[in-house]
């Protein structure tokens, strides 16, 4: 008999190694619930790099992910390092009202509200992140598209139409 999988708890810092397939992994680290920031970087399997090596790569993006990619054991914790300023920084996200088609900056503003969201222009969502939730499967398709150097499909839906 199979015994079930122990639901791990998600702890800032932690760093997740990701399977990507063909051989192929990444890593993350879990910022304040529910983000993750995703380091740009594609590992052999067989590769270990150590935690200096990969708290030290380029962070490709910061996006909100469901906790089950980590306390569900899908992504490995394979270490943790205390969040460095630059990390512990909550990115403003971009979205669109579906009806009005409106667009929103949805950003942390502890003075106002946990999280506040305020009227935005075509211009300053350019180059933001959507606002949502991402599945494991999404984001490993992402990773895969980003190590490939292709357009990803999930990035494209999520993208307000200007």
């Amino acid at each position: 008999m199979l015994k079930p999988a122990t639901r791990r708890r998600r702890i800032p810092g932690q760093i997740v190694e990701i399977a990507l397939g063909q051989g192929k992994k990444s890593y993350a680290r879990v910022l304040n619930e529910p983000l993750l920031a995703f380091y740009d970087a594609l590992f052999e399997a067989s590769d270990n790099p150590s935690m200096k090596e990969i708290i030290g790569l380029p962070v490709v993006f910061k996006i909100n992910v469901m906790n089950s990619a980590v306390t569900g054991g899908r992504w490995p914790i394979i270490g943790r390092a205390d969040l460095t300023r630059d990390l512990q920084n909550v990115p403003m996200f971009c979205k669109q009202d579906i009806i009005t088609g409106d667009l929103y900056i949805y950003q942390e503003v502890p003075e106002l509200a946990p999280y506040y969201e305020r009227p935005a222009t075509a211009k300053e969502c350019e180059s933001l992140e959507a606002a949502a939730v991402w599945d494991a499967e999404h984001v490993e398709d992402r990773l895969r598209d980003h190590f490939a150097g292709l357009p990803n499909k999930w990035v494209e839906q999520l993208r307000p139409k200007l």
